[in-house]
């Protein structure tokens, strides 16, 4: 079994206050919880009938480590916690597990706000399998960073895994906490979406696709988004450059399921920065953001790490071994105190140009992150 990231500050912050730790279905939240001590006794799931029967007469298990999977899927779970936390005896530790954005459920009720850490797991990636070669890393570009078709080594597999894990993911997830009635639609949409990785995504398109109103296909991407299955990320909008200011790109949690190698790529990158992004927000409370540049005589570059606004990494990627990208360098000599980087899937050279940009394998940049 790996040890994942996220148990050491998982450990450390349920010493203070409950623990939410989130993320996609089957990225090993589950595993994650199960591997600190006193969880498995006092692990409950409310998939599981016979224990969601248990938490509703409120027979908890004498334990010093409560683990409560998927408790957001209870109507009132929020109270119901609250009071548990507000009760409970000296030492009890609280862990809270679930597949949809906990930050986002808890608004619309009794805020929890100062009870909790929500800290976020992402699938594997480069710096967290020790990954430093180039076969290790088109390894992980075939098969996508979720626990189970990583390590089945296998294209097939890992093709049959994210063609159940879109249907269960609809079927269940968006229909149980959405109440969505046209899952087919949503389906849909889900199989349509991957085509459209590396662009900004335009909702009319989507709209005239499925045939539903502006309003419905708005509401389905934001439940995909809620639910981890895509993640959007805006332009940057400074006053310096020219930028576009409303069309957003996405990118998905599972980037095997994108058919263009190019854009596979880009999405991979993508998931590997917002995981860093994600941890340092989380573990220490920096105010980052993932964005990307797109000005209105059309330069882009791919991505845009901000902090308060302020661009710190520029990210353009490439398949290959490539000249160095014109948008890339007319951005970072507009913000020169950031670190900017070209990197390649399967490009060999590596070097610094004249203007402090690095070119290199992208597996450089990946194994400084997280």
């Amino acid at each position: 079994m790996i040890d994942r990231y996220l148990q050491p500050q998982v450990e450390a912050d349920l010493a203070r206050k409950m623990v939410f730790v989130t993320g996609p279905r089957q990225v090993g939240k589950t595993t994650l919880a199960k591997s600190l001590p006193h969880a498995a006794e006092g692990y409950r799931s409310w998939d599981i009938a016979r224990q969601r029967a248990e938490l509703l007469a409120g027979t908890l298990p004498d334990t010093s480590l409560w683990v409560f999977d998927e408790i957001h899927k209870y109507r009132s779970w929020r109270n119901w916690l609250k009071g548990l936390w507000d009760g409970r005896r000296d030492g009890q530790r609280i862990l809270v597990t679930g597949s949809a954005r906990l930050d986002w459920y808890r608004y619309s009720g009794d805020s929890l706000q100062g009870r909790y850490h929500l800290l976020r797991l992402h699938p594997f990636s480069c710096a967290e399998l020790g990954l430093g070669t180039a076969d290790d890393l088109e390894h992980l570009f075939r098969l996508g960073g979720f626990p189970e078709p990583f390590l089945s080594g296998s294209e097939t597999t890992a093709r049959r895994w994210s063609r159940e894990y879109r249907s269960r993911l609809v079927r269940e997830d968006v229909r149980d906490l959405e109440r969505i009635q046209d899952l087919g639609n949503v389906e849909l949409l889900m199989l349509r979406l991957p085509d459209l990785v590396g662009s900004p995504l335009s909702v009319n398109a989507v709209r005239e696709d499925l045939q539903v109103n502006h309003k419905t296909a708005s509401r389905w991407l934001a439940v995909l988004e809620r639910l981890y299955a895509i993640f959007r990320l805006s332009p940057l909008g400074l006053p310096k450059i020219r930028a576009i200011k409303k069309a957003q790109k996405h990118y998905h949690w599972d980037w095997s399921t994108v058919p263009d190698p190019g854009a596979r790529f880009e999405n991979l990158v993508a998931c590997h920065l917002l995981k860093w992004v994600h941890w340092q927000q989380d573990t220490e409370g920096l105010d980052l953001e993932l964005r990307y540049f797109r000005d209105t005589d059309g330069r882009e570059v791919d991505f845009v790490v901000c902090d308060r606004r302020r661009p710190v990494l520029l990210v353009e990627c490439k398949l290959a071994d490539d000249e160095l990208d014109r948008s890339l360098r007319y951005l970072h000599e507009r913000f020169p105190k950031a670190a900017a980087w070209q990197v390649s899937l399967r490009g060999s050279k590596d070097y610094v140009t004249p203007g402090g940009i690095r070119v290199a394998p992208a597996g450089k940049l990946l194994a400084t992150l997280v």
